[in-house]
């Protein structure tokens, strides 16, 4: 059993999409990231940097104590190897899969992740934060682009690449991107999201949370976080 600490953005649903993939037997536990409930102590101690996703795997293979692990391409990489499911185990297949989660997971999600914040939540438009990552947004887009020319995913066949860029990808047009310019991209978001587990996973995602939009109440927790956040975070683990 995997207990899935859960929200619904991109990182979040890369891990319910592959749970479902996988058909891997998980709970899952909502924290809700706009009422602070990242922050309680319990959920701390898996996810010490305060962020979903986190998981804990009550019976991980070697029958010993649960393991927990934090950040959205780690769970990837540790659920496909506990499954065997969506990574090769061929050398030069599994390191072509590997780099583009790295990809995803260094480049396309925070550039993605400020574009949306300046376009769509920051108090003041700052017309250079505003042209600097529509730009690398862009051109983000335009190397995903180019990687899928005669493939049908991004590293072959349908592996965790797919599963950890995809999410990123559904917001295309609150981050301004005009994806027809991107045919490639298209063509495999298209065939991507039509997979019955990828249905499930945004099925699920409108259950949990039916009021994505940020509200104004939501916006000091969720953009206002600090060095004093995570030290008033130690000081009530230390309480308990």
């Amino acid at each position: 059993m995997i207990d899935l600490y859960y929200w619904t953005t991109p990182n979040g649903h890369k891990i319910t999409i592959f749970l479902e993939e996988a058909q891997l037997e998980y709970k899952l536990l909502p924290v809700n990231i706009s009422a602070g409930q990242q922050f309680e102590p319990s959920f701390l101690a898996i996810s010490p940097n305060n962020r979903i996703p986190a998981i804990v795997d009550r019976r991980p293979a070697s029958g010993q104590e649960p393991i927990s692990v934090f950040e959205s391409g780690a769970i990837l990489l540790y659920l496909a190897e506990k499954s065997g499911r969506f990574l090769s185990i061929e050398p030069r297949e599994r390191i072509d899969a590997l780099q583009w989660v790295f990809w995803q997971v260094a480049g396309l999600g925070p550039m993605l992740g400020q574009n949306h914040h300046f376009l769509q939540y920051a108090p003041e438009k700052i017309p250079y934060a505003i042209d600097r990552y529509a730009a690398e947004t862009k051109r983000l887009y335009a190397v995903l682009d180019r990687r899928l020319e005669g493939r049908s995913f991004i590293a072959g066949s349908y592996s965790i690449a797919d599963v950890a860029c995809y999410p990123w990808v559904v917001p295309h047009a609150r981050q301004g991107i005009a994806l027809e310019l991107y045919p490639n991209v298209a063509r495999w978001f298209d065939t991507v999201g039509q997979r019955p587990a990828v249905v499930r996973s945004y099925e699920l995602a409108a259950r949990v949370n039916s009021a994505p939009v940020v509200s104004a109440s939501s916006r000091e927790i969720l953009f206002g976080q600090s060095d004093a956040t995570v030290r008033r975070g130690e000081a009530a683990q230390h309480k308990q």
